[in-house]
């Protein structure tokens, strides 16, 4: 290998290095944006080491009404935005807030109402995922 190849190589490997860091990061900032509006159930799905995938981590919670549901959302978004400067680059469901989706591109966050949790389960659609609970907030 050539100097400038193990550059690159390295370069790249920082790189690759910073972006996860960035990305747990955000998926911790998005956590306390869910519990400052007293969001539960909180599972984060590790999906980086599945070949396939969309992103890298399913941030997933539950409000108990259609207004906590948004309400949570809105503090994601500002805890992401104000810790990190980061947006969304989609954000559906609020109109009904039954299930609301935030799209960050490497973490994908659901905020659902109990029964279309239960219905849906995303936790098992990935089988191969990594998934850690976060302990409610009493």
């Amino acid at each position: 290998m050539k100097v400038n190849q193990i550059k690159s190589t390295i370069f790249a490997a920082a790189f690759a290095y910073n972006r996860m860091e960035q990305v747990k990061q955000l998926v911790d900032t998005i956590i306390q944006g869910v519990q400052e509006k007293k969001g539960s159930g909180i599972v984060v799905a590790d999906l980086s080491g599945i070949d396939g995938t969309i992103c890298h981590y399913f941030v997933i919670c539950q409000g108990n009404s259609p207004s906590q549901v948004e309400a949570i959302a809105d503090s994601v978004g500002e805890f992401a935005r104000k810790e990190l400067d980061e947006r969304p680059a989609h954000v559906v469901g609020l109109e009904n807030a039954q299930w609301v989706a935030m799209d960050y591109g490497d973490v994908l966050v659901h905020i659902f109402l109990p029964d279309v949790r239960d219905y849906y389960d995303l936790e098992h659609l990935w089988d191969d995922a990594t998934l850690t609970r976060i302990p409610d907030l009493d």
